[in-house]
């Protein structure tokens, strides 16, 4: 009976000694993958052989080999003699699952270009977005808003809502998998316009409304952008209402806070709220703590959520690998300015009184909204990437201060000038972040990756602009710089956090694991030579050190090269078919 004991206690220990996120989707892996019976020894589509798993899980990684058939991966261990259509030899080399983008911004690039260069080159396998404003729904005032850059890259819309998008997305194909959160800021669009206004009761329940419409299409959550307009307009209690919407199908909660800066604690406070009264998972979209004055804060903002976690709110985070963030050149501007949409934004920028107002307080430091012109230290901080007005290509690559010196105008007309002649369409890089606090998130235990930008490519309709090198080379920088290079962190946890951690956090079914049974989305990468060769002047680059990257069983990049296979698939939320 003694020893009896001691064994059931000695295995109570091994279990209580694993993380606990770790030990939970161990047991969802177990149910999820249904007994799979493995298949004959010669009847695989594809063996990995002699390289060094690492599985996503955070566990040491292990030598085995990697059976795929079809779409699944169906045996993982000593493949010897085993026969396959394709062999692929790993030795020297880690079998990661496939990297996670927690915020891609792809939705639009995947139906100009399906191919998702940028990502899939960097060994991203899925993509996660829908940052406020969503793909769907969509209606005519809102696409109004959207014609310019609709115009430029001859993409028409044909959906309305998330199931017409998706829909088109699946007869298309596309290169990565693809998950969309349904924006609050889309929702406000489309129900109340650009108004800064409080809903009436109507339109509060329209609101909820669509939002239950689109977790019932297959949306993962509600997601705010709660430092742009419109949905700066949105108070606490209009968000947690909608949060609360997605809740009831399984989804979970993530924002773009409403300050990352001057206004930060506020604003977290503003986050803990929502999570607690709605009873909802918490993300932190491209988690920072931002302009010169809160450098240094981030230990602060971590403690905050940790503490945030032991009184059992979940509350998790994201970062990128870059101290320069990327948004709108109109993001300078202070919301009231941005009332009403694209048009009445451009006709006080055109007003002599006005636009003299505007730059009295793009002058001055507040905490009522984000002034990220001077975050970034002014217009040498501020460097255009991408426009959609093509007599303004040859700005693209340029700093504001460069463009201020060779139109000789003082800098902040010099912005609203590109402003109003791109029709508030820039996109641009602002220098405003500390590489000791972003290493600070980067290797805390509950922040996971993304990219926070767009697939481009190297060649074809989304090779003209340039844009933030994270979008090329987030995954590899942190494995070559981060991990091998500085040893910020083991290996095994950075896999984890572009894998495994990611999949669990916006609830991804048999994916961001090497198991028995699940999705077969690989990366196959060189520990020794793995980095990124993007750079903020010459960002379109493909890294070097990922040399085979499968999506659902097929080969999308091989020895290095891009392949023809467009092997992605939508992935629909909780609350989809409800």
């Amino acid at each position: 009976m003694r020893l009896l004991i001691c064994l059931l206690g000695l295995a109570l220990i091994a279990v209580s000694s694993m993380n606990p996120s770790q030990h939970a989707r161990d047991e969802r892996e177990s149910a999820d993958a249904g007994g799979m019976p493995s298949p004959p020894a010669d009847d695989y589509d594809i063996i990995i052989r002699n390289g060094r798993v690492i599985d996503g899980s955070g566990r040491s990684g292990f030598n085995a080999d990697v059976g795929i058939k079809g779409d699944r991966i169906v045996r993982i261990g000593n493949l010897r003699g085993a026969q396959a259509a394709r062999e692929i030899d790993a030795r020297g080399q880690v079998v990661a699952p496939g990297f996670i983008d927690l915020l891609g911004q792809s939705e639009q690039f995947l139906l100009i270009d399906p191919r998702a260069m940028s990502k899939v080159m960097q060994g991203v396998t899925t993509e996660i977005t829908g940052e406020g404003e969503s793909i769907a729904p969509i209606n005519d005032q809102i696409l109004k808003e959207q014609e310019d850059f609709n115009r430029r890259y001859n993409l028409t819309v044909d959906w309305r809502t998330f199931d017409e998008y998706f829909t088109r997305l699946e007869r298309q194909g596309t290169g990565v998998n693809f998950g969309t959160f349904v924006g609050a800021t889309q929702v406000r669009a489309y129900v109340i316009g650009y108004d800064n206004r409080a809903p009436t009761p109507e339109e509060m329940e329209k609101m909820k409304t669509v939002v239950a419409d689109a977790m019932k299409q297959g949306a993962l959550g509600l997601s705010t952008s709660l430092q742009y307009v419109p949905a700066r307009f949105a108070t606490t209690d209009e968000i947690v209402e909608l949060a609360k919407v997605a809740r009831q199908y399984g989804g979970i909660y993530i924002t773009h806070q409403r300050s990352e800066a001057n206004a930060i604690d506020e604003s977290m406070r503003e986050v803990f709220e929502i999570a607690r009264r709605a009873n909802i998972p918490a993300e932190i979209w491209h988690f920072k703590t931002a302009y010169k004055k809160n450098w240094g804060r981030m230990p602060e903002m971590l403690n905050r959520i940790a503490a945030a976690r032991r009184r059992g709110l979940k509350i998790t985070a994201d970062v990128y690998p870059y101290i320069a963030g990327s948004t709108s050149l109109s993001a300078c501007l202070p919301p009231w300015s941005l009332e009403g949409g694209t048009d009445k934004m451009v006709a006080r920028l055109k007003d002599a009184r006005i636009r003299q107002q505007l730059k009295k307080e793009i002058s001055t430091d507040s905490k009522d909204w984000e002034n990220i012109y001077l975050g970034s230290g002014g217009p040498g901080g501020i460097l255009i990437a991408s426009v959609t007005n093509r007599e303004l290509d040859k700005w693209q690559g340029k700093r504001l201060s460069e463009i201020a010196d060779a139109q000789k105008k003082d800098p902040l007309d010099a912005l609203l000038d590109f402003i109003i002649e791109d029709h508030g369409q820039t996109g641009a890089i602002f220098f405003m972040m500390n590489e000791t606090d972003m290493k600070a998130a980067l290797k805390s235990p509950f922040v996971s990756i993304c990219t926070d930008t767009g697939a481009r490519a190297t060649d074809g309709p989304l090779s003209g602009g340039r844009s933030h090198p994270r979008g090329w080379g987030t995954y590899p920088r942190i494995l070559g710089r981060y991990v091998r290079d500085e040893k910020l962190m083991p290996l095994e946890l950075a896999v984890h956090k572009m894998t495994g951690m990611s999949a669990a956090k916006v609830g991804l079914k048999q994916r961001g694991l090497i198991r028995e049974g699940y999705f077969a989305d690989i990366t196959i990468f060189d520990p020794k030579t793995v980095i990124d060769r993007a750079t903020f002047e010459q960002p379109n680059q493909y890294p070097v050190g990922i040399n085979f990257v499968i999506v659902n069983g097929q080969v999308e990049v091989d020895s290095g090269q891009r392949t023809p296979a467009l092997a992605g698939k939508v992935l629909r939320g909780p609350g989809y078919g409800h």
